[in-house]
């Protein structure tokens, strides 16, 4: 079994697409079941939890034999932020994990860092460090920012506006990778334990 936490999400929703499609028992955790209709996972294969919630990742875990971090947390409402999901949360999913033996598969970033100016690449760093640390069998997996994301950023400002926001000056080359592409590396990195103890970058052109 299979636990993917931020499933329901940009990569996650790809990731258990590609699993299902090939017959793999799933299970997902999401704060919200109904934002996991998409998915057409039965009722039991969806977990009401939160990774800010120790009790609900116990459950969640329960039979699981690896678990794939895809949460995040850019600022939002009711306390999400990189430090409390990005780090806390995946501190926590760490543990349950441990207390199963299951092995954890943890999306990070390219350039996540101690000592990186972005918050979240610094979250996600010591999500790595506390992985690695924790004596459970890990892989890291570091992609670019999304494509898909970045596109829909600048429709979204575009539309509002008639002006797609451009982060920076708007001439600082950026490395995008299709969210698409990052999902199949990480269906190839469950099925590959030569993968553990590794941590693996993907990016684009």
């Amino acid at each position: 079994m299979i636990l993917v936490t931020g499933g329901t999400g940009r990569l996650g929703t790809l990731l258990v697409g590609r699993l299902t499609k090939r017959g793999v028992d799933v299970r997902v955790l999401t704060r919200n079941a109904s934002h996991a209709e998409h998915l057409r996972l039965p009722p039991n294969r969806v977990v009401v939890g939160d990774v800010r919630d120790r009790a609900s990742l116990a459950e969640a875990c329960k039979g699981v034999d690896l678990v794939v971090s895809a949460a995040h947390g850019f600022v939002g409402p009711r306390g999400i932020s990189p430090a409390t999901v990005d780090r806390d949360g995946n501190f926590n999913l760490i543990e349950a994990a441990r207390a199963v033996g299951a092995a954890v598969v943890l999306m990070s970033m390219v350039g996540a860092s101690h000592d990186n100016p972005m918050e979240l690449a610094r979250m996600k760093f010591a999500a790595e460090e506390h992985l690695k640390a924790s004596g459970v069998e890990w892989t890291v997996v570091r992609p670019t920012a999304f494509t898909e994301l970045w596109v829909e950023l600048l429709e979204t400002t575009g539309a509002k506006s008639g002006r797609p926001l451009v982060f920076g000056q708007g001439n600082n080359p950026i490395n995008f990778v299709s969210a698409i592409d990052v999902a199949a590396l990480v269906e190839k990195v469950i099925g590959d334990t030569s993968s553990r103890g590794s941590i693996l970058e993907i990016g684009g052109p």
